[in-house]
């Protein structure tokens, strides 16, 4: 049976910080050396932008993350690691207890929050409340920062059933709405978003219910931008809704001067256009000027800096509409991004194997930049292997798309990961190819993934589809369930849209990774190359989805991260498929107490027409907006039974940290040359990393107190 509450100590565990964080160095040092002095000077004002905004990633993740931001800047900026250590065990702190803290401040800082970046869940300090006292007790500044910490050591620390996740109404806490919000009235402003052509300002706001004078339901919607206004009041459907400019001000408004620094060292017009959208839309908070910019990035091919800001993904907002602050800036890495032009030169041939008729697809494949980047300085919650982007709807399906894929960020390995549930061949098997399996499927995910389907919209009278066309899925019926004006796939498919997404995307790079012409744009020549590699993207895959049950609360059946819910979602269908393909087997004697296997021998067989199918209904309900039916058969798919919470126990036994990046600080000296300054990769060298970016002296320190 399911238990009510997760309150177990394996389960408590769960939210104590690991007794070691791997960090990884971001390691760009090359990359920028390789820039012109101009072309430093440009990632150096897009870098200040993206780490100005990141601040707001504190705000949208919890109410104690700003104040707890700025108690752990200041106790770091009193005392060095190294000198608060020692300060602290003179005071009586064990070895463990001040380590522990190390750790924290490690993981906080590099989630930007105290909620996992990876899985949304909270993270406390492994040590006491009093130990954590008695260290900031010990600092140089404890005078200031001892009555600080009182005010939120308890919220820290709390673990209350609500506290341990990021969610909705009982499900968990979100700061994009205030506690006493219900599903059902944010979807019915979404409504009213929608039917007033402004559904994706949504990205760029939190939205607070309150009652005014008379009892009446408000709805206050706040817009991030620098600029403030008299807010505008709509009545609607029996609620007041007003608009409130001015969210997020302080970051907003540095924000849009760096990137109108970084305007006079663009490299184009196209680039100078796009940095005067993103500045209109940091101080404005019109997210046309935003729309723009994006339209202008898309049109920005091969730049020798790559970067893009905003509230770009939906994964943390529980309703899955709302953006959170994300900024880049990344030097190209022309080699390595010759293997992803070839790839983009053949998509449409390889997008005509996906399992759907061509009404399904879109009219015109817009062949987009898909580059290779080292990224330079990434602010945000945390950072992904690749991107494919803008998330706008419209532009993608009209002006088209770009990818990236990050090298660096999928060259950085954790030092002591384990390759945990499966046999010794299998391991070793994934330790030589994993790197090699995982680029080629990045690479499909995010182009052809990502990049394929059509939208059937309805604008007025007119359609994009043909009238009458036969319903793949339900044979009699014909297609008739479109895109209303005003819809978007996220404010359609709600909070299942993200999750939903990127099991498509996961789908088409599973579907495609045995096609040899692909693999052969990536070097591996066909025989036990070609075989190893598609292998291990396969085998990747089915761990994955066994690992992904650390992701899933038994106690409010919901999923905490949308890529796992993906993924295990594909464990499933190929368990679904039989015949031996898949296997889980759960044994005392095993290593890890459990292993899972795959047939190689039945991957094109078995695997590829049960991925196939799988990936035919999700694409065709998404492309038809039939909600129903697709969050229907993904939630089935994603369920998790009652017979799975033991494997899971055995999961989160093995459960290894994620790791956090360190990442370089570029900063200009007295003779107005770009510097890059790199940290150690460490816990110590994390926390100096964000002391020099914004402790006092930084060029940002103006914003390192907003919270104190």
């Amino acid at each position: 049976a399911t238990p009510m509450a997760d309150s177990s100590a394996t389960e408590l565990e769960l939210y104590n910080v690991p007794v070691e964080v791997p960090v990884c160095s971001l390691e760009c040092r090359e990359a920028f050396e390789g820039l012109t002095e101009q072309e430093r000077k440009y990632a150096h004002h897009v870098a200040q932008a993206s780490w100005a905004g990141s601040l707001i990633c504190l705000v949208q993740t919890s109410e104690v993350s700003p104040p707890l931001f700025s108690l752990l800047l200041r106790l770091f900026t009193a005392n060095s690691p190294k000198d608060l250590r020692e300060k602290a065990l003179a005071a009586g702190v064990s070895e463990a207890d001040f380590t522990s803290l190390m750790m924290f401040a490690s993981a906080f800082f590099g989630n930007m929050g105290n909620y996992l970046s990876f899985g949304d869940t909270k993270f406390v300090p492994r040590c006491s409340k009093e130990s954590f006292r008695a260290i900031v007790g010990a600092s140089s500044a404890a005078e200031t920062l001892v009555p600080a910490l009182d005010k939120i050591i308890d919220q820290i620390y709390d673990l209350s059933q609500r506290q341990r996740q990021l969610g909705l109404e009982q499900d968990g806490v979100s700061t994009y709405y205030n506690d006493s919000i219900t599903k059902a009235e944010i979807e019915k402003v979404q409504k009213w978003m929608g039917e007033n052509g402004i559904g994706d300002q949504a990205y760029t706001t939190r939205l607070f219910r309150r009652e005014d004078t008379e009892g009446k339901p408000t709805y206050d919607l706040l817009m991030a931008c620098a600029e403030s206004a008299p807010a505008e009041s709509f009545e609607y459907d029996g609620i007041i809704i007003r608009k409130v400019k001015g969210d997020h001000a302080p970051f907003m408004a540095r924000a849009a001067v760096e990137v109108e620094e970084a305007a006079k060292v663009a490299a184009s017009d196209v680039q100078k256009a796009m940095h005067a959208s993103y500045a209109a839309h940091f101080r404005r908070g019109d997210i046309n000027d935003h729309k723009a910019s994006q339209r202008h990035w898309v049109a920005d091919k091969g730049p020798a800096v790559e970067c893009n800001i905003g509230f770009i993904e939906s994964y943390r907002d529980p309703f899955g509409v709302r953006g959170e602050w994300e900024g880049f800036a990344a030097a190209v890495n022309r080699k390595q991004s010759e293997k992803f032009s070839t790839l983009v030169e053949a998509a449409e041939k390889f997008i005509a194997l996906l399992p759907w008729t061509a009404e399904f697809e879109k009219d015109k494949f817009l062949r987009p930049d898909f580059t290779s980047l080292d990224v330079i300085a990434f602010g945000s919650s945390g950072i992904p292997a690749g991107i494919n982007i803008p998330n706008y709807d419209d532009i993608r399906q009209n002006d088209g798309f770009k990818n990236v894929s990050l090298g660096n960020v999928l060259s950085a390995a954790s030092p002591n990961e384990k390759i945990t549930f499966l046999s010794d061949e299998d391991s070793e098997t994934l330790r030589a190819y994993r790197g090699k399996s995982f680029e080629v499927q990045v690479a499909l995910h995010e182009l052809l993934g990502h990049g394929s389907g059509k939208l059937f919209k309805r604008e007025g009278e007119t359609t994009n589809f043909p009238a009458g066309l036969p319903h793949p899925l339900h044979p009699g019926e014909t297609v008739t369930s479109c895109y209303q004006a005003g819809e978007t796939y996220d404010s359609k498919f709600g909070s299942i849209s993200s999750s939903y997404e990127e099991c498509r995307a996961e789908c088409v790079g599973l579907y495609l990774c045995g096609n040899q012409d692909v693999l052969d744009i990536f070097n591996h020549p066909a025989g036990e190359e070609a075989n190893k590699v598609i292998y291990g993207n396969w085998l990747l895959m089915v761990r994955a989805g066994l690992l992904a049950l650390e992701y899933y609360s038994p106690a409010s059946k919901s999923w905490r991260q949308a890529h796992m819910q993906a993924r295990f979602s594909i464990l499933k269908t190929l368990l679904e498929a039989g015949q031996g393909l898949v296997t889980i087997k759960q044994d005392p004697s095993l290593p890890y107490g459990a292993q899972v296997s795959l047939d190689g021998s039945k991957i094109a067989s078995v695997g590829v027409p049960a991925i196939g199918a799988f990936l035919a209904k999700l694409n065709i309900y998404k492309s038809t907006a039939d909600k129903e039916r697709g969050t229907a058969m993904y939630t089935a798919i994603s369920s998790v039974p009652d017979d799975y919470l033991l494997l899971r126990d055995i999961v989160l036994q093995h459960k290894q940290p994620r790791k956090v990046f360190v990442q370089a600080l570029t900063s200009v000296d007295e003779k107005g040359a770009v510097q890059l300054t790199t940290f150690d990769a460490s816990p110590e060298g994390l926390v100096t990393s964000f002391v020099s970016r914004f402790g006092p002296g930084s060029a940002l320190a103006d914003l390192g107190r907003a919270f104190d």
